[in-house]
């Protein structure tokens, strides 16, 4: 029997520990392998194996197959199939990276509008001061204060039998030793449920009072002062505590009653986030909004974190600077516009501003915007109240629509050196910190020769992008250069075209043909006529220096030609364009003959138009 029992003690151990040793292990398993698994699977697989290491001491042999059964692989089954699932679901999504940058643009812009991120700093007064005498004086109170604290326990000094009893309140494990004294008296065992009382529930002052009472009561050999003691001490511990907590707890919830009420009308005004507007458009909420914020992420080549740095630092500034308001304010300099206007659009539709800086070189002009700080804060304003309202009339920000402008310098006569440059160099700043993107192409005319030498050392060091949007071009190559990107109908005659303001025949939707004349060649233009009308047609050769000659030529055999026009020289300094009308009787074609004596090539431009009425001018 004595080695049946012994076998069976063996056998039963190697199981137990078996048991014991795997089940940690499936465990740890389940721990590590779990985490890529969904949480609801896991908490099913940490549960099962533990009933089993429960049950184990009733039926040893069968936690093996239950240890075998484990949800171990289970789980191993269960986290790469999730995970597989993840990656497929990734890989075969492609992914527009302009897209996602501008998702996450607008989940920060949201983010920064629920926290009001893009309110101005507010201005750093004197406040800090007071509040810094506050916390000196609040030190001060404090240590008025606490001197007041010793002054109880001075009366206590002398007694210094009775230091030691307080060590065992603040500590609670020399508290045992005493309890240990007294537990050979029988009185003292019965007086036991007291200490509890004195540690826990109490604050620190009461438990070491109440101690010296029941060292009072068990020892009955204290001296006459800790007799004294306890009679104190009886009095606060049977009359005090009541009162104490009721006196001191109900003003304390009196004003933790009284906070929430203050507290509660705080949240109200923070719960409606600020509604940011920049050229009239929202940050969110609008299809228009997606157009802008692609402005400011193709400005920093879509860093989101970058992009919205300059988004915050845009709406601050244009809050700091009272767009809004300026928009309406009258800045009394309508003369600026003779420098800065607006005119026609480029053959894409984008709108064209001109800015010729020639005009400064009149001294009066010159004086009123740049002769003191003041006149140039206020040229400066004028200037970004002129770009906000072409902005806002002629852009549009819808899906598709034409959000960008082309501008066009001209540097002919420009002013060098002098007070203007510190407000153009100003301008230029705000302008490419806060209007990203605005410019479809920037052509540089009237450009003189050492600023083209300039311009081919530098162009090195800029980017593929900025180099496809700035153009620059000598004075004898700027008409022919704004041609390949504005049409001649919409560029103003100063500039070579044939646009002019409050013309009666002729619009910029009257289209303008160009025609090349070579060197030492004629060129001969014929307008058709196939009834009675009044014809007018005008044109110009960039440069002249060239013969002209208009004739009517009528279609019938036996008619006799019209000279129209007298041929006679035209040199660069006469009126940049003919314009001529001519009644017309019978059907027959209008004959403009140009000849070319240079060995230069001529630009050619001329448009015409029949009307019914008689007045022309």
């Amino acid at each position: 029997m004595a080695d049946e029992a012994q076998s069976k003690a063996h056998d039963a151990a190697p199981v137990a520990e078996v048991v014991v040793s795997e089940a940690p292990a499936e465990e740890k398993v389940a721990v590590t392998e779990a985490p890529p698994a969904v949480t609801a699977p896991e908490a099913v697989v940490a549960e099962e194996p533990e009933k089993p290491v429960e049950e184990a001491a009733p039926e040893a042999g069968e936690k093996k197959p239950k240890a075998e059964e484990g949800a171990a692989p289970a789980e191993t089954t269960e986290a790469p199939s999730v995970s597989l699932k993840e990656e497929s679901t990734a890989v075969p999504d492609p992914v527009d990276p302009e897209k996602k940058a501008l998702d996450d643009f607008k989940q920060l812009v949201q983010a920064a509008l629920a926290n009001n991120e893009f309110a101005p700093p507010p201005p750093p007064p004197s406040p800090p001061t007071p509040p810094a005498k506050e916390e000196e004086s609040a030190p001060a109170k404090e240590e008025e204060s606490k001197p007041e604290e010793p002054a109880a326990p001075a009366t206590e000094e002398p007694k210094i039998e009775t230091e030691e009893p307080p060590k065992p309140a603040e500590t609670e494990t020399p508290a045992p030793p005493v309890a240990a004294e007294v537990e050979p008296s029988k009185p003292a065992a019965e007086e036991e449920p007291v200490p509890p009382v004195k540690v826990e529930p109490l604050p620190p002052p009461p438990p070491p009072v109440e101690e010296k009472v029941v060292a009072a009561d068990e020892d009955g050999a204290k001296t006459v002062e800790a007799i004294e003691e306890t009679v104190v001490a009886v009095a606060v511990a049977v009359t005090a505590p009541p009162p104490a907590t009721t006196e001191e707890v109900t003003p304390a919830a009196e004003e933790a009653t009284k906070e929430p009420p203050a507290e509660t009308p705080a949240p109200p005004p923070a719960e409606p986030p600020e509604e940011v507007f920049i050229w009239g458009v929202p940050l969110v909420g609008d299809e228009k909004c997606d157009t802008i914020l692609l402005k400011f992420l193709r400005a920093r080549d879509f860093k989101v974190k970058d992009a919205m740095a300059m988004l915050k630092n845009s709406v601050i500034w244009r809050k700091q600077f009272g767009i809004e308001a300026l928009l309406e304010e009258d800045l009394g300099l309508p003369e600026l516009e003779k420098a800065v206007f607006m005119h026609g659009v480029d053959k894409e539709g984008h709108p064209v501003c001109y800015n010729v800086y020639g005009e400064f070189q009149n001294k009066e002009l010159y004086e009123k915007a740049f002769g003191d700080e003041e006149k140039r804060q206020k040229f400066l304003k004028w200037r970004i109240q002129y770009l906000e309202k072409g902005i806002r009339e002629l852009l549009d920000f819808s899906p598709g629509g034409i959000s960008s402008m082309v501008q066009v310098t001209d540097l002919k006569n420009t002013p060098r050196l002098g007070k203007h440059r510190q407000a153009t160099k100003q301008a230029v700043t705000l302008l490419q910190d806060n209007y990203p993107e605005f410019i479809a192409k920037k052509v540089f005319i009237n450009v003189p020769w050492w600023y083209l030498a300039f311009n081919r050392m530098i162009s090195p060091f800029f980017t593929q992008r900025t180099k496809s949007k700035f153009v620059f071009a000598g004075p004898s190559k700027s008409a022919e250069t704004l041609f390949k990107y504005i049409a001649p109908e919409q560029v103003p005659v100063a500039f070579g075209g044939l646009s002019k303001e409050n013309d009666p025949d002729f619009t910029t939707a009257d289209a303008v043909t160009e025609v090349t004349i070579k060197p030492s060649s004629k060129q001969s233009i014929e307008i058709p006529v196939p009834e009675t009308t009044l014809l007018v047609w005008e044109l110009r050769v960039l440069g002249w220096e060239v013969s002209y000659g208009a004739e009517f030529v009528p279609s019938a055999e036996d008619g006799y030609t019209v000279i129209v026009q007298k041929t006679r020289k035209l040199i660069s300094t006469d009126e940049p364009v003919i314009k001529t009308s001519f009644k017309i009787g019978e059907p027959g074609k209008v004959v403009l003959n140009i000849e070319n004596p240079t060995s230069k090539k001529k630009k050619l431009l001329y448009r015409s138009k029949a009307k019914s009425s008689a007045e022309s001018t």
